[in-house]
């Protein structure tokens, strides 16, 4: 009996030593809180990179922390901020609770809407959370106020572009189809939030300093489900580009009606929530052929930014069976990797050390070489991936969102659709 006894324990002790993560599942996991508008793409994809990460994370073991390994633990409250009529109030209690309840030692992803964003740095502040924006927020008084009040808000980092960083590179596309096809009329067309009025003033502003005709400038509230009237008008003045600013599922409509218009003017869209998905053919029933969108960051539409690009891309569909599919996707995935390097380089979770590890942050990613201002806190960008976070323009062309710009992870070039080749 005793040595059946004795045979079965060692047995046991093998099973448990045979486990390489059993220290880290029995751990104290470092929590994650994610406040995202999970019922909208910038939400649920953001939420969708975030826990592919961690997954890959804690399958190697978790964390490197005070000489063990830790997981991560993601916890991911509804804000709600992304749906029409929802107060900036909703999207506060969402962070509180993550703070408060949920035990977060981090927040990651969101507030998604710019305004949410910007009401919720205070509340950071007070708790002394460090938070990693990757999806949705836009504006450029973000990383301003970052800047301009470093001691109070430097718990807060973008990992992703913002709008005067896109304003940059349309005017670079604009600019080229201005030199081979002569356009000059530009029609704007923006969605009443934050961050799309702001931009569509700044892309009025820059337009009229470089020469081009704006011919009208029209403001749609969220939810609105009929565009034809500015369509029409763009018609009537001969635009030849529409730039769209639109996070809102309902700007497949307005493509659709663009579409059926035959409109004789490119549909480009700075922010373009429905065309940037993988079902926008589908949803449109091809009438979204010829449209250009700006998905932000690289790794968001197939290329070969980086190694890492298209391996990040095939595990994401791989494990959510559909492609990445907007904004956040590449963006939320990589603010794990750059925070648990930041943490294993600070050795512990204290938020001013770990700042301070994120402001020294140096590593190659799926969109480049990322890397943050740190007066600002806002990623680097270039249109090298080798020097910093490169963005993505695609176009949709014959059912494949094909990556125009920037050249140096292109994958096509934008073509016009007939009716305006005559």
């Amino acid at each position: 009996m005793k040595t059946k006894f004795f045979a079965t324990i060692v047995i046991l002790l093998a099973i448990l030593f045979a486990l390489p993560t059993y220290s880290a599942l029995a751990a104290k996991p470092i929590v994650l809180g994610c406040p995202l508008s999970t019922a909208f793409l910038y939400g649920w994809d953001a939420e969708r990179g975030i826990k592919l990460a961690v997954e890959e994370i804690n399958a190697k073991g978790g964390v490197t922390l005070g000489g063990e390994k830790r997981p991560f633990k993601v916890e991911v409250i509804d804000t709600r901020d992304l749906e029409p009529g929802v107060p900036v109030s909703e999207a506060l209690l969402a962070v509180e609770k993550l703070i408060l309840d949920k035990k977060s030692d981090f927040i990651l992803g969101g507030p998604v809407r710019s305004e949410a964003a910007l009401a919720a740095m205070p509340l950071l502040s007070k708790y002394k959370k460090v938070s990693i924006l990757s999806t949705g927020v836009l504006t450029p008084k973000y990383h301003a106020l970052v800047a301009k009040q470093y001691d109070k808000y430097k718990y807060c980092f973008r990992i992703h572009g913002e709008a005067k960083q896109l304003v940059g590179e349309m005017f670079a596309n604009f600019t080229a189809l201005k030199e081979k096809y002569g356009f000059n009329n530009l029609f704007i067309i923006a969605q009443d939030v934050a961050h799309a009025r702001g931009a569509a003033k700044v892309m009025n502003k820059v337009a009229l300093k470089k020469g081009w005709n704006v011919t009208g400038l029209e403001i749609y509230p969220t939810g609105a489900s009929d565009f034809s009237m500015g369509l029409l008008k763009a018609k009537k003045t001969k635009s030849e580009i529409i730039n769209i600013w639109m996070d809102m599922p309902e700007s497949a409509i307005l493509l659709k009606q663009w579409y059926d218009m035959k409109l004789p003017a490119l549909p480009f869209g700075s922010t373009l929530a429905a065309a940037e998905q993988p079902g926008f053919w589908k949803a449109t029933e091809g009438k979204g052929e010829y449209t250009l969108c700006n998905v932000v960051n690289a790794g968001n539409a197939p290329s070969n930014a980086t190694p890492w690009t298209m391996k990040f891309y095939n595990a994401y569909a791989k494990r959510w069976n559909v492609e990445p599919e907007g904004l956040g996707s590449s963006s939320s995935y990589m603010a794990v990797y750059v925070l648990r390097d930041a943490i294993e380089r600070a050795n512990t979770l204290n938020s001013d050390k770990v700042v301070s590890e994120l402001e020294k942050t140096d590593v190659m990613g799926v969109y480049g070489r990322l890397r943050f201002n740190p007066k600002s806190h806002q990623v680097i960008p270039s249109l090298d991936p080798e020097e910093g976070a490169v963005g993505t323009i695609l176009q949709w062309q014959a059912g494949k969102r094909i990556v125009v710009f920037p050249k140096s992870i292109a994958t096509g070039t934008i073509k016009l659709p007939p009716w305006m080749m005559k």
